[in-house]
């Protein structure tokens, strides 16, 4: 069956009808009700409804649960070239309206929210980290890095490589290899660049490992968090738990608290927040301590430990709603313990960065945990990630990442 287009066309239930006129962009599998026997992995189709109705065209994906994910409801759209150029330079130009001038390190293509699904692209001044995680998204990147490197040459920006973070288990879901390594191309520089550089954030600097690090190299998402931690840290000793390179630790001692204590369970993650924090001349005000932080909080809490302020950026505790309940008590027991830890008129910021712990859920258990340690919680804000990664409202899936200030009362 094709469309007057010639592109080929999926037929799905009422179900998924009804999702797609919401605007969710993902077709899954068990709601095609028919499709084209020699439907090629990874072509752009049209999606119809029971009726026949037009309702998007998006890229087929044949291995995955996900068997479409809509790139436009426009008919008229040809899907060349010129479409994915148009989406990367609407992409930059949102950023340089939310972030201001400051476009040095910052996500520029934050997938479904961009029109781009399955794709993650961070920019660490003229290096580029991409992750592609559909199958038709990785037809399409040679065209995709094309156009990032001309669209940010408009900009004054000279890309000096593009480094492929495609090591990740769930693109053995689309069919697709893990690998890491720098993209080839000649709109590229022959001898690409030194995987380690160095970025500003917020006044402090940090050394990336775009190969080496975690997920592209840093966690962009927090900025503006680590800076209203910061601002509450002021003259204040604290505790940053889950440290990994020291971002918070490193705000709050820029910002004027009277002595950090960064804590990681990762001896690497530690030796790097050290070499952070002298990088930044701020190691007279620090300490490191390399632990696992559920077993650190009682025991400074039993010691009568003296803190102001404790920070919880834990990892997501949860990547999947089957072990919800598991990490939910988890991130109880951190936030009971951080609690317990600080004196009343203390601070505590907190976080989930698990799209699977939703807002609702984590005040709930915030709520829980502060009952079970006798305080209450006074608000201070609420917060969510960073605006270059951006939220749609009809995606539940982009709104991942929680952060709260509270005073202990």
């Amino acid at each position: 069956m094709k469309t007057a287009r010639s592109f080929p066309a999926i037929v799905v239930s009422k179900k998924c009808e009804a999702s797609l006129r919401s605007g969710h962009p993902w077709v899954y599998d068990n709601e095609i009700i028919s499709a084209p026997h020699e439907l090629e992995n990874g072509c752009i189709a049209d999606v119809l409804s029971p009726k026949g109705t037009y309702l998007g065209s998006g890229l087929v994906s044949l291995k995955s649960k996900i068997r479409v994910r809509i790139l436009s409801d426009n008919a008229n759209e040809s899907f060349s070239d010129k479409f994915f150029q148009r989406r990367i330079r609407y992409a930059i130009d949102f950023r340089k309206t939310v972030m201001g001038d400051d476009l040095s390190a910052c996500r520029l293509v934050h997938g479904e929210s961009d029109g781009l699904p399955g794709l993650t692209v961070d920019k660490y001044n003229d290096i580029l980290v991409t992750q592609v995680l559909s199958f038709g998204m990785d037809k399409k990147k040679d065209v995709i890095f094309g156009a990032l490197v001309s669209e940010l040459a408009k900009d004054g920006v000279a890309v000096r490589g593009i480094m492929e973070r495609n090591d990740v288990a769930i693109r053995a879901l689309e069919g697709l290899s893990q690998y890491k390594g720098w993209y080839k191309a000649d709109f590229l520089p022959e001898v690409p660049p030194s995987a380690v550089t160095e970025i500003c954030e917020n006044g402090v600097f940090y050394k990336v490992d775009v190969e080496n690090g975690q997920k592209t190299g840093f966690f962009l998402d927090q900025k503006y968090n680590r800076l209203a931690a910061g601002k509450i840290a002021k003259g204040k000793r604290v505790l940053d738990c889950f440290t990994h390179t020291g971002s918070f630790a490193l705000n709050a001692a820029k910002c004027g608290a009277s002595h950090v204590t960064a804590v990681d369970v990762s001896q690497f993650a530690v030796d790097t927040a050290r070499e952070n924090a002298v990088r930044n001349s701020l190691e007279d005000k620090m300490d490191f301590i390399c632990a696992d932080v559920f077993d650190l909080l009682p025991r400074l809490a039993a010691e009568h430990a003296d803190y102001d302020m404790v920070i919880l950026d834990p990892p997501a505790f949860t990547k999947s709603r089957k072990t919800i309940n598991s990490a939910e008590k988890g991130y109880k027991e951190i936030n009971y313990r951080a609690m317990k830890l600080l004196p009343r008129g203390g601070y505590l910021a907190t976080c989930s960065c698990s799209h699977f712990m939703d807002n609702r859920l984590f005040v709930k258990m915030l709520m829980s945990a502060a009952r079970d340690a006798g305080v209450q919680l006074k608000m201070i804000e609420a917060r969510q990630q960073g605006p270059d990664h951006p939220i749609l409202l009809n995606i539940p899936e982009t709104d991942y990442l929680k952060f709260y200030l509270f005073q202990i009362v």
